[in-house]
Formats: C-alpha cells, sequence, structure tokens
C-alpha cells in the first residue's frame, strides 16, 4: 500500500513550487479527515492526495497525461493511480469516481482552494475557521472565483453528502497542520486566489 512518506518522495521529484506543493498538502490533510470520517486509512488517502498533482508543474496542459506510467513504474498500486486520475474527470479524462475515496479527492481537489483562500483572509487563519464562514464566500462567486463550485458540488453529490458536512470534515483535518499549510494567520487582508488544481 502507498505510504504518505513514499508519495512524498515521489512528489518531491516533480512538485517544487511553493503554492503547488502548499495545494498539494492541503488536498493530502483534507483527504486524510475524509478517509476518518469513512472509518479508511487516513495515511494512504494522505498519500494519494499528495500525488494527486504529480505532472501538473511539468506539463500544466497535458495534466494527468503523465502520471500513470511514471507511477506505475515507481511501484505505485494500479488502484492508487486510478484514483488520482479519477479527480480529472470530465476534465481531462473520463475516469470516473467510484470508491469514496476517489469521490472525496475529485471534490477536496478544488473545496480546499476556497478553504484555504478563506483561512488567508483571516487575522487566525484557519484556526478559528467555521463552516457557517466558508459557505458565505463559497455563496460569493466572485471570491476565489477560479475554483470550480459546480465541480465540488457535483462531488459531493457523488458522496451523497452535504456540502457544509464535507468542507467541515476538510477545515477540521487542515486545521491539525495549520502551521505547515501557512495558514495559522498573520493578519493578511490580501484576497487570495484558487491554487492551481486539476483544472487546466
Amino acid at each position: 500500500m502507498l505510504t504518505l512518506e513514499r508519495a512524498k518522495e515521489l512528489a518531491a521529484d516533480m512538485v517544487t513550487e511553493e503554492h503547488l506543493i502548499l495545494h498539494e498538502l492541503n488536498v493530502c490533510y483534507a483527504m486524510g479527515a475524509m478517509a476518518r470520517h469513512f472509518g479508511e486509512d487516513a495515511e494512504h488517502w494522505q498519500a494519494v492526495g499528495m500525488l494527486h498533482d504529480y505532472d501538473y508543474e511539468k506539463y500544466p496542459e497535458e495534466h494527468l497525461d503523465h502520471t500513470a506510467e511514471p507511477l506505475r513504474a515507481a511501484g505505485v498500486e494500479e488502484e492508487d493511480i486510478r484514483a488520482i486520475l479519477s479527480h480529472g474527470y470530465g476534465i481531462r479524462n473520463d475516469v470516473e469516481p467510484i470508491t469514496n475515496l476517489e469521490k472525496s479527492l475529485y471534490t477536496v481537489d478544488e473545496l480546499t482552494g476556497i478553504i484555504q483562500a478563506c483561512a488567508r483572509m483571516r487575522p487566525n487563519g484557519i484556526q478559528d475557521l467555521e463552516t457557517k464562514s466558508f459557505m458565505k464566500k463559497f455563496k460569493d462567486k466572485k471570491f476565489a472565483a477560479k475554483c470550480n463550485r459546480e465541480l465540488i458540488l457535483k462531488g459531493c453529490d457523488m458522496l451523497g453528502m452535504e456540502l457544509k458536512d464535507v468542507a467541515g470534515i476538510c477545515i477540521e483535518g487542515m486545521k491539525e497542520h495549520a502551521q505547515e499549510l501557512q495558514l495559522s494567520g498573520n493578519a493578511i487582508k490580501e484576497a487570495a486566489s484558487c491554487p492551481a488544481s486539476s483544472t487546466p
């Protein structure tokens, strides 16, 4: 099974830009929280989240086209490769999310972008961010406008969950790693845009 340590090793060879590293970490820790919600292995889900944008930095226009073969050669299992590919469903490929892991990754990828943007607007960062505050920002389509809200809602529908519940789970998961995610707060008031995700 793919471990988080191994995923970080593989990601380090391909992802070097700080904003992309932060994005993969946001997704990583949100995925861990989703795993705990479903009673699954948190580290395994975190590892998949860590690798979800494996080829994005080097191939932004061909995202996910250069993922399967290198990861397969590195010994990553087929089910994990499929999970990574599935977050590009309807955008980059036709790999439909089927498992809770796949559906969660599909949803969390864009969702964490808005959560991160919300946290960066607050003096205390994500530490005191509540779901209701997130929901207000989510409804404001001008806020973090690059984040695909339709995709997020589609993902929540796939999971059979309400947006507020998925967001709450992810927020709590990210709070545990606020300092590493640079979301512990420093009174930054500037608007934040959505970090790079599966959407070209």
